[in-house]
């Protein structure tokens, strides 16, 4: 069993960052719905004001793949870009296990 996962931080403008987080968050719950989504995870550094981290587990690339045309993507995209002021990706991973990827 191999998962594929994308994980990064995005970087909100001045004073932007709960309302980034906000948009994320409701689009993690929509993830709920989605088969092929494992883990969409939404988390913040309590000592940074800026960024809000993203950490996903999908089925595999072409799952991922599929997802940046979703409307709750679309969506998201829409509604975070004028207060995203910058992204910082980490590697994509092929996760080989562990506690929660079945």
């Amino acid at each position: 069993m191999e998962r594929f996962s994308v994980n990064g931080s995005l970087t909100a403008a001045p004073g932007k960052r709960d309302e980034l987080l906000q948009y994320l968050l409701e689009a993690a719950q929509e993830m709920e719905q989605v088969e092929n989504c494992y883990i969409y995870s939404v988390g913040i550094d309590p000592e940074d004001d800026a960024k809000v981290y993203v950490y996903e587990v999908w089925e595999d690339q072409d799952a991922h793949q599929a997802s940046l045309t979703l409307d709750v993507f679309r969506n998201l995209i829409e509604k975070a870009k004028p207060i995203i002021a910058g992204m910082d990706d980490y590697p994509n991973l092929i996760i080989k296990g562990g506690k929660g990827i079945k």
